[in-house]
């Protein structure tokens, strides 16, 4: 218990509501996503901010880079309210934003939070009046904005300037170390001066975006120690496949353990014409896996080995989490708290029963020579006994009554 203490305790941030979804303070993390759609394309992106919502996104970002997609904003909303999807949509703001916002007033009224960069808010004398307009607009319409530094677009001015300073100390640091300090600024200075501008310390959520886990790591750690705002955490291109994933979970893992993090992103290159929504999987994966959250029952399967050749065990566990995952979005409604199923899957006698006793409902399917009985166990103990070619018909039905009856209405 002290361990899962320890492990639950969170950084003591200030509290933000974006669109009826609380971020920071004390309130778990939430889970974040962006849409790879053309703004302006409405039924492509309501389709694609559906799809993430449903797949458990609490906030989806899309891009306003032009008039066009400003434009769509205020129409991508009203459809997706008739639809039912209430996920409250960030306008990604990059140049020329002060613009977008002002002459599209539909579109700033329509979004939950305004993100920006203090990078490429403006350049020279234009960047604090530019910036400010933002903020100006954020007050008014009474919206947070996330204030999202990335090294790939790092403000010069404030380089260039630390650089010049470290050079004359007596004991300079690393170029690499100047770099996590001109971010972690750039973040500070830009919160305070939207604050001195009048946007209260529970509208501003700050981000600090790398691409290397060490750096990620390094910069929110300081950045964690140096303010109370809520912070954004994602490795930015952190790239495709398991890549991504592993360079994503890593980086993350490591600081929401030291309770760092309010709002999280994983952001996956996807495959050509590749499912936008495993970002949110993989998100909602990465919490459920630490213990901070639970999204989706969790289905444990042994990975196999030589007493395992059948493959039975592998295509039954898939199967399960498959319908389990497809079958969320109805159920979260329908069985409140269904999402701490722990379902057990296993290929053999060796650690088949007892895996499966720890489980709400678990099978250990007969391995390499064994007899052909499958016994099942629900809560502890053991239920029943599947034989046949119909063992895994037979235990997914025996999944969906337990899921009734334990989280149906009448359970």
């Amino acid at each position: 218990m002290e361990y899962l203490s320890k492990v639950m305790s969170r950084r003591d941030s200030v509290g933000v509501d974006v669109g009826g979804v609380r971020v920071g303070g004390s309130t778990p993390v939430v889970v974040q996503s962006m849409t790879n759609t053309d703004t302006a394309d409405i039924d492509a992106t309501v389709k694609q901010v559906a799809a993430l919502s449903r797949a458990g996104s609490e906030l989806v970002r899309i891009t306003v880079d032009r008039d066009e997609a400003a434009a769509a904003v205020p129409i991508i909303r009203e459809r997706l309210d008739i639809l039912g999807i209430n996920v409250p949509l960030i306008g990604d703001f990059h140049y020329i934003g002060h613009t977008l916002l002002a002459d599209h007033p539909a579109c700033a009224d329509a979004l939950a939070k305004y993100r920006i960069n203090p990078g490429n808010v403006g350049f020279g004398n234009k960047k604090d009046r530019q910036f400010a307009q933002i903020i100006e607009t954020a007050i008014e319409r009474d919206k947070p904005v996330r204030i999202g530094v990335n090294w790939g677009s790092l403000d010069q001015e404030l380089l260039t300037r630390l650089m010049d300073e470290n050079a004359k100390s007596p004991k300079p640091l690393s170029a690499t170390e100047v770099m996590h300090e001109a971010i972690i600024q750039s973040g500070l200075i830009s919160g305070r001066l939207a604050e001195d501008i009048g946007l209260p310390k529970d509208k501003i959520i700050l981000s600090a975006k790398v691409s290397q886990v060490q750096d990620l790591i390094a910069v929110y750690t300081s950045l964690a120690e140096r303010c109370d705002y809520a912070l954004h955490l994602g490795l930015t291109e952190a790239g495709m496949g398991s890549k991504g994933i592993v360079a994503s979970s890593a980086a993350l893992g490591i600081l929401l353990q030291q309770g760092i993090g309010d709002t999280i992103r994983i952001s996956l290159t996807p495959a050509p014409g590749g499912d936008r929504t495993r970002e949110v999987q993989v998100a909602q994966e990465l919490l459920q896996t630490m213990g901070f959250r639970s999204f989706v029952p969790i289905v444990a399967a042994c990975p196999g080995c030589g007493r395992t050749t059948s493959t039975v065990f592998q295509e039954l566990a898939e199967r399960i989490q498959s319908d389990l995952r497809d079958s969320m979005p109805a159920w979260r409604e329908k069985y409140p708290g269904v999402e701490a199923l722990k379902v057990a899957v296993m290929g053999c006698i060796v650690n088949g029963p007892g895996e499966s006793k720890h489980a709400d409902i678990g099978i250990s399917l007969p391995g390499t020579g064994e007899t052909p009985a499958a016994p099942v166990f629900i809560d502890g103990k053991k239920s029943a006994t599947l034989r046949g070619a119909t063992i895994a018909d037979d235990f997914q039905i025996m999944v969906g009554d337990y899921i009734e009856k334990r989280f149906g209405a009448g359970g």
